[in-house]
């Protein structure tokens, strides 16, 4: 098996884990996981080939910008005192702790490269955690903290990462030249993402194209997280700035075709990257098998005294960071969105699996220094890294869902169910106001006015069909049977033309490109 072999192999198992976990009720990341590890146990199954200077480039920009799909701006500034607790400072704390304990137990281990180990193993996965949140049915508001902690942690993270690995190349530190570096990287990450993002917009405007606007979209989180590294600034705090930008400002309420496509591209590109991600942190099993050969007993005290330190720093933050929370939240935060119990907070605790971050960083350590001789304990690093990861993200994927059924915590189905039924009834009310200015200005008759007053109602029963009373529920629930019926009669009518259509394609002198034209039209109009 050649290394394309191995990545269509990794492309096929991202795709069925998806139904396989819903079927046992496991995370699809786990799953692909446990994948790597079986493939990496196999003879002949090569390892991995992947220059490290690309895993963060090639990995992270598209994870990042279909993470930051399912958030908003609101959300993040409503949530600023909980993501700052978590993404910034339980971030340096926990990369503190780690070196140094790393440093104290590791033998010769340089406090630049311990560091280095600490900032690579700090931040959670948001991939792995909203994974497995999204499956497990749990709080709206802690899925918002696990996306916010896990998209803005990584940025600390890896601004620490490469001020540790700068420091261990050189063999120099300057605590002021570092705080300097970090302010710099923020600053220039911002703006070149601010001015991506309004340039993306623009152009998406001109292309006024659903597969071109998609094919943009592709391309501007790896666009924007290059340009950033080029400028010394953060290219994931850049990714975010831009993808933030775009969710705000670059959607168009009538452009059904292009959210729509895009809704199914950006899954397809998630899951598929999701999957290589996390296969790739299986098959990594070779190298840790490698390293660890011959003093398997000291590597494995390393790894699990690194796994403790970062499970119990994130628990003992956890609970005073909640409490302080708390008492800080105010009735006029009614955005802000915290945990309303320990049980959260545990839930919360549990769910801090390492995964892509963390692997690609660990990847991503330079071979050499500035001397010329090899990076100070890599391979020792590597390993603790990969223990680290390993532990958190099977022993803690694996086990959330129980945890979470054991602690009863669930999603406020009430509170959502109340919430849908209030922007069903500010939908009917904006169609109802549009309806009465175009009678305003056109003279409808009153069977088509009456008819198109029963439609404005009917949008907002279809979004939640308890709204409304009684007899117009009833009335409404028969007139959707009756239009499930003609639907029904008209899909297969469309059906056959369609059948139709697709069989003149293998006939002589039929032009594929007309066909495929028409084909186009009887979708849309199926669509519809």
């Amino acid at each position: 098996m050649d290394q394309l072999a191995l990545l269509f192999v990794l492309l096929l198992g991202a795709l069925v884990s998806v139904p396989v976990g819903d079927r046992f009720g496991l995370p699809a990341p786990v799953l692909m996981t446990l994948l790597g590890i079986v493939l990496a146990v196999l003879d002949f199954v090569p390892n991995v080939d992947i220059p490290p200077e690309l895993i963060l480039p090639a990995l992270l920009p598209p994870l990042l910008y279909a993470a930051v799909r399912r958030t908003s701006w609101r959300q993040f500034t409503a949530n600023v005192r909980p993501i700052f607790l978590l993404a910034v400072a339980l971030v340096f704390v926990t990369t503190l702790c780690v070196a140094l304990v790393a440093h104290a137990i590791v033998p010769g281990l340089p406090v630049a490269a311990a560091v280095a180990l600490g900032a690579l193993v700090a931040p959670p996965d948001p991939v792995a955690a909203t994974a497995v949140a999204g499956q497990l049915g749990l709080p709206r508001r802690l899925v918002s903290i696990l996306e916010g902690e896990g998209l803005f942690n990584d940025v600390t993270a890896i601004v620490l990462y490469h001020v540790a690995i700068a420091a261990a190349v050189s063999g120099s530190f300057g605590l002021g030249e570092a705080a300097f570096e970090l302010v710099l990287s923020a600053v220039v990450a911002v703006a070149m993402g601010l001015a991506l993002g309004w340039g993306a917009n623009k152009l998406m405007n001109l292309l006024d194209d659903a597969t071109l606007q998609i094919g943009l979209t592709l391309l501007v989180p790896y666009v924007s997280y290059v340009l950033a590294e080029e400028l010394h600034g953060s290219g994931v705090l850049a990714v975010l700035t831009t993808a933030l930008f775009l969710a705000e400002y670059a959607t168009d309420a009538d452009d059904v075709m292009t959210r729509l496509a895009g809704h199914t591209f950006w899954d397809i590109v998630d899951t598929l990257v999701t999957g290589v991600a996390f296969g790739l942190i299986g098959l990594e099993l070779h190298n840790a098998l490698r390293t660890a050969a011959g003093h398997w007993a000291q590597m494995l005290g390393w790894a699990a005294a690194v796994v403790g330190v970062v499970v119990l720093v994130r628990l003992v933050w956890l609970l005073p960071a909640t409490w302080l929370t708390k008492r800080l939240h105010a009735k006029r935060d009614i955005d802000e969105e915290i945990p309303m119990s320990w049980r959260e907070t545990v839930v919360m605790w549990w769910a801090g699996m390492r995964g892509v971050a963390s692997v690609a960083l660990a990847l991503a350590i330079p071979l050499t220094v500035d001397d010329g001789s090899g990076f100070p304990d890599r391979d020792e690093i590597v390993f603790i890294a990969f223990g680290v990861i390993m532990a958190t993200l099977v022993l803690q994927g694996l086990t959330l869902p129980w945890l979470v059924k054991r602690l009863g915590v669930r999603a406020d189905t009430g509170r959502e169910q109340e919430f849908e039924r209030e922007l069903a009834v500010r939908a009917a009310k904006a169609a109802k106001r549009r309806l009465k200015e175009i009678e305003e200005v056109e003279e409808l008759p009153d069977e088509l006015s009456e008819q198109m007053l029963r439609r404005a109602f009917e949008i907002g029963v279809r979004i939640s069909p308890d709204m409304g009373e009684e007899e117009r529920r009833e009335a409404h629930e028969q007139r959707v049977r009756r239009l499930k019926r003609v639907r029904r009669i008209q899909g297969e009518m469309l059906s056959a033309a369609r059948h139709e259509v697709l069989a003149a394609r293998s006939e002589p002198g039929a032009d594929p490109e007309i066909v495929d034209r028409v084909l186009r039209h009887l979708d849309v109009r199926s669509l519809r």
